[in-house]
């Protein structure tokens, strides 16, 4: 029989990863959205309003841009599915106005979120301020001194930021802090999770909502090609929200090669790494089951990444399922090869991407592409939030110009 991929199983199951974790305080909320959710999200009512703001507000549909330079570079024909080009200057909207139309049927009064890059939280905190909803934001005290743009935007938009301080004091542990938050407040509140993890439907739900990338692709290549199917699309993964939106409906279409990439930080063996599938192996984490980075006794290892978004011990349980059996291609590239990747594609493209989707323009430099090959590279998140980074490059850069005159 097929694998399938699309949808898990009726417990949450992708193979063999997925599934409900959760304390029996959160059982009733989890339990109501899993009955729930499929059916709200097909009533006319939701669609037309989702469809309309989609349109409307976010601004889509999304380029699909035909990067020349880029692909002259490379010897080969390379698009970019311009995500950064949504209201807020990323994909997660896609997932925040979905969940906020879900959660205002459910009959929400409050909404908590986590967020590592401040991306997802920016979006939360857009459609509850569109809404006129209570917003909380658990953010990591490292990820809000690295992203402080983020961080100004929530509050202006009239979110109240929370920091985690404990552990990493990153995206990990803002999640922790929201799970603690729902349990104590599990009757009026609705956690709007960011990626394709935690707890059976939140994975698939958030597939779904982002998968509205897929979709566009899909008639934008054939628009522009004949041929709604590429040779491989490639997106950058932590939880992977992002990647599953690019992947889901060509999920099914063996042809179209499926690469993920992860954050290897200084080096997969260098002990400050992010690429869960290298060095991970199966675990529960934020309510379930995946690959998780962990020691020997099943406590998280700490990971390491210079973007804030994939800074995280885990991945979701679809991409889990992908990387086990082979249909995703799972590849990395380091914080410097990240920053290179940045500088490379603003220069050629007149395009700054955020420091997540720099990992997914690395890729090129490993991946054996020919001239006839199409690829697609999900470009997620604008680079505004990631200046201070780049500025320390541009500035190092100067300094050794300055130090190089000098000597001679």
């Amino acid at each position: 029989m097929a694998i399938k991929y699309q949808q898990p199983d009726e417990q949450g199951y992708y193979g063999s990863f997925g599934g409900a974790y959760v304390p029996e305080m959160l059982y009733p909320n989890v339990e109501e959205l899993r009955t729930r959710y499929l059916g709200i999200m097909q009533e006319p009512s939701f669609q037309e309003e989702f469809r309309d703001l989609l349109k409307n507000y976010v601004g889509r549909p999304t380029p699909l841009y035909l990067a020349k330079r880029l692909s002259k570079q490379h010897n080969t024909t390379v698009y970019l599915k311009r995500e950064d080009l949504c209201h807020t200057g990323a994909h997660k909207i896609n997932n925040t106005i979905g969940q906020i139309l879900l959660s205002h049927r459910l009959g929400k009064k409050r909404i908590i979120a986590e967020t590592g890059a401040g991306q997802h939280g920016v979006a939360t905190a857009t459609v509850c301020a569109l809404k006129g909803v209570e917003c909380i934001v658990y953010m990591g005290e490292k990820d809000i001194e690295r992203q402080a743009p983020n961080v100004a935007r929530m509050k202006m938009l009239g979110a109240r930021v929370i920091p985690a301080v404990s552990g990493s004091k990153t995206l990990k542990d803002a999640t922790n802090e929201a799970i603690r938050d729902w349990i104590n407040n599990p009757v009026d509140t609705h956690y709007i999770i960011g990626s394709v993890v935690g707890p059976h439907p939140y994975p698939d739900m958030v597939a779904r909502f982002q998968s509205v990338i897929s979709e566009e692709m899909r008639w934008q290549l054939k628009e522009n090609t004949g041929n709604e199917l590429p040779d491989y699309i490639v997106a950058c993964v932590g939880g992977g929200s992002n990647a599953a939106g690019a992947f889901y409906h060509f999920l099914e279409e063996p042809s179209v090669r499926l690469v993920a990439v992860e954050a290897a930080g200084h080096g997969i063996g260098s002990g400050f790494s992010a690429a869960t599938t290298q060095l991970g192996k199966p675990g529960i984490l934020h309510g379930s089951k995946s690959l998780l980075m962990q020691t020997e006794d099943g406590q998280v290892v700490e990971p390491h990444s210079i973007s804030a978004g994939l800074d995280y011990p885990g991945i979701g349980p679809l991409h889990a399922h992908l990387y086990e059996s082979g249909r995703g291609m799972f590849l990395s590239a380091t914080d410097d090869e990240a920053l290179t990747s940045s500088f490379e594609l603003a220069r050629l493209e007149g395009i700054i991407p955020a420091l997540e989707t720099a990992h997914a323009i690395a890729a090129l430099k490993k991946m054996k592409l020919k001239e006839g090959d199409v690829t697609i590279i999900c470009l997620s998140g604008r680079g505004d939030k990631d200046m201070a980074a780049y500025m320390k490059v541009i500035n190092q850069k100067e300094e050794e110009n300055e130090q190089d005159t000098t000597v001679i």
